[in-house]
C-alpha cells in the first residue's frame, strides 16, 4: 500500500528587503508539497490506521529529502513546520491523520536535528486554497523571531478526492526582529524562567 502522488510542488521565497531595509543575509522560506489521492474520500472509514502507517513513512522521507536538498543541509534549516489540506470529499481528520504521526514527522525532525515539535495546520479546501505552513524554531519553541508562516496555493489542488501534504522551513527568523521572546515577557511578569516548574 503506497500513496498515489499526482504531483510535487516546490515553493521557495527569498526576501531581499523587509520593512524598507535590506535583509542581510536574505530571508529564505521554502516548502515542498505532495498532492496525494485521498484513500478515504467520499465515505466514512472508521479505521484510518492502515493507510496512515503505510503513507506516513513514504511521504515523510520523500518530502524531507527534497527539503534538505533545497536548504543544502539539515543544519541550515532553523525553523520548520508542516501542513495538510484535504479536498472537499474528505474530512479534516484525513489531513490530520497523514501529518500527525511520528512515522511522518520524525524524518524531518531528525534530518534537521530538532528538539521542538513541528508547528502545524490541517484544514479543508478546494483547488487554489491557501496553504498555510506555520514555522517555529526547531530547538526553542519560545523564540519569537522564528514564528513564521509560509503561504502559497496550488491552482489545481487539492481536488475533491486529494490531500496536499506539506513540509516547510526557513534558514533564519524574521529580519530585523525586535519583539523579544516569551522568556523576557515571563521575566517582566516576575517568573523564574530558569525554573520551568515555576512558570
Amino acid at each position: 500500500m503506497t500513496p498515489q502522488i499526482r504531483k510535487i510542488v516546490t515553493y521557495d521565497e527569498e526576501v531581499l528587503v523587509e520593512g524598507f531595509k535590506p535583509a542581510d543575509p536574505p530571508w529564505r522560506m521554502f516548502a515542498v508539497a505532495a498532492v496525494v489521492q485521498n484513500p478515504w474520500a467520499g465515505r466514512f472509514v472508521a479505521d484510518l490506521k492502515p493507510e496512515i502507517m503505510a503513507y506516513g513513512p513514504v511521504l515523510g522521507a520523500l518530502l524531507t529529502e527534497r527539503m534538505i536538498a533545497l536548504a543544502d543541509s539539515g543544519a541550515a534549516i532553523e525553523a520548520y513546520g508542516k501542513a495538510a489540506v484535504v479536498g472537499v470529499d474528505g474530512e479534516v481528520e484525513h489531513a490530520s491523520g497523514l501529518i500527525h504521526t511520528l512515522r511522518f514527522g520524525n524524518h524531518f525532525r531528525e534530518a534537521v536535528g530538532a528538539k521542538s515539535y513541528l508547528a502545524f495546520t490541517n484544514a479543508r479546501g478546494g483547488p487554489n486554497a491557501p496553504i498555510m505552513v506555520p514555522l517555529m524554531d526547531k530547538n526553542d519553541a519560545g523564540r519569537r523571531s522564528h514564528y513564521l508562516t509560509i503561504q502559497f496555493a496550488i491552482p489545481d489542488a487539492p481536488r475533491a478526492d486529494e490531500i496536499v501534504v506539506v513540509l516547510g522551513g526557513a534558514t533564519s527568523g524574521r529580519p530585523h526582529h525586535r519583539i523579544g521572546d516569551r522568556y523576557q515577557d515571563l521575566k517582566d511578569l516576575g517568573h523564574d524562567v530558569d525554573n520551568p516548574a515555576a512558570v
